[in-house]
């Protein structure tokens, strides 16, 4: 892990290096405030029926729990086609049920606390370069934004990321299912469940990312660091042995109009067989244990289609919909324990009731796993985030909806509502039903 941190800090000095040579105007080189929020969770789960339970079951008791998160997130302009973004953040609290119990877990935020010994100090969430490569005169303007300076940008272009970054800040993008601080928190429709991208315990990683840019569609392809271990903080290296790779392309006609876009992704880690798992519980008589049969060079292939059709109110009313698989014979490793995602769901503007500042957002999720997934749960394994202890297995299907409320300028209160069948795939569980508050203020 030190070899990659000097490797990197090498790279990003002779990149700064090679800017100020050529440089000549020196006001490019002032940090500039893109954003800043604050996010408060208050969620609920109610008593579910429970005949029996593992460590990672959902509490049958209930539970309810606060989860607070800070970010402040910065940019700096060092020359006309290279940034430097840093964001720093800072997790409180705790999501229900100890944030396991559910391939689709209930508050998304709560990735960020990250495992239990790393405590809840600030850390640095993102620290990358970002280089443009314009390839025509064409331009559009930039807002401010989270790791978006405002200004001109090229239309058509080539961009390069290279740091500390998030993966799904590029790939599986979807405007009316992406962000857990605004829009739907359950995992699985801030993202496809089934991806299992390459990320730490917080959702970062170190990694590299190119796109060609052009009218009407984008190719995108990422390479990053896969953790140690299940849902591990340490960062595996060198990226020969374990990585993270992902090829998207996105076809989106006009900037506003419909988007679809294919993912395919392909994961080295040392990771898990569950059918190896199995096989060795059955010659000892032991419970299955996935971490044992940890191997290099395993891997985890799969992909994902996302569409998002805008109909009305200048798009703020508008469909989404996700499929994604994987293979699901090595272990669930980074993100969650899904094989196969479906999602689909809607946003529509307040418009339509003289609020149209205001969203109301609701969607369904499906949820399934592959044959030797369920079978090593059935056998009383456990993964990061499920173990009954046993399984009647079934899809876990969600509900969700919320309405986000703008009641002042950077405000927004969003009611949600969650229900869930068959949590963690097991029918003998269940139902079970999440009702909670959010306040997000962001400047």
């Amino acid at each position: 892990m030190k070899k990659s941190i000097s490797i990197y800090a090498a790279a990003c000095m002779a990149a700064l290096l090679s800017v100020l040579a050529c440089a000549n105007d020196t006001a490019y080189f002032v940090p500039q405030l893109l954003d800043a929020q604050y996010t408060l969770v208050d969620q609920h789960q109610d008593a579910l029926r429970s005949p029996y339970a593992g460590q990672l079951s959902l509490d049958p008791r209930g539970d309810t729990e606060q989860s607070h998160t800070f970010g402040a997130y910065f940019g700096v302009p060092l020359g006309a086609n290279l940034q430097f973004y840093f964001d720093m953040e800072m997790f409180k609290g705790e999501g229900v049920s100890g944030t396991t119990g559910l391939g689709g877990l209930t508050n998304g935020d709560v990735i960020r606390s990250g495992t239990v010994n790393l405590g809840k100090r600030p850390y640095v969430a993102r620290r990358y370069f970002r280089y443009v490569l314009p390839l025509g005169d064409a331009t559009q303007t930039l807002e401010r934004a989270q790791d978006q300076l405002p200004g001109a940008q090229a239309v058509r272009r080539i961009e390069v990321k290279l740091g500390k970054m998030a993966v799904n800040d590029d790939f599986d993008k979807n405007r009316y299912a992406n962000s857990t601080r605004t829009q739907f928190m359950n995992w699985s429709l801030w993202n496809d469940s089934a991806w299992d991208f390459a990320a730490d315990t917080r959702g970062y990683s170190n990694g590299a990312m190119v796109a060609w840019v052009d009218a009407g569609w984008t190719l995108r392809y990422g390479i990053y660091q896969m953790p140690r271990e299940a849902n591990g903080q340490t960062l595996e290296w060198p990226l020969a042995r374990a990585n993270g790779q992902n090829l998207e392309l996105t076809v989106q006609p006009q900037p506003d109009g419909w988007a679809l876009r294919l993912l395919a992704f392909r994961n080295t880690a040392r990771m898990g067989i569950y059918r190896d798992a199995i096989a060795a519980a059955q010659t000892s008589g032991e419970t299955p244990n996935i971490v044992a049969d940890d191997r290099d060079g395993r891997h985890k292939t799969g992909f994902a289609l996302n569409g998002e059709l805008p109909l009305a109110d200048g798009g703020d009313t508008g469909l989404f919909a996700r499929y994604g698989w994987n293979d699901g014979k090595t272990e669930s490793f980074a993100f969650t324990e899904v094989d196969r995602a479906f999602s689909v769901g809607a946003q529509l503007s307040g418009a339509h009731w003289q609020r149209a500042q205001d969203r109301l957002g609701i969607a369904f999720v499906s949820e399934a796993l592959s044959a030797d997934h369920r079978d090593y749960l059935a056998a009383g394994g456990s993964g990061f985030v499920l173990g009954d202890g046993r399984l009647n297995y079934a899809h876990e299907q969600i509900v969700e909806t919320y309405y986000a409320f703008q009641p002042i300028a950077h405000v927004v209160l969003s009611p949600d509502l969650q229900y869930i069948r068959n949590p963690g795939y097991n029918a003998d569980r269940g139902p079970a039903r999440f009702a909670g508050l959010r306040v997000h203020l962001e400047y």
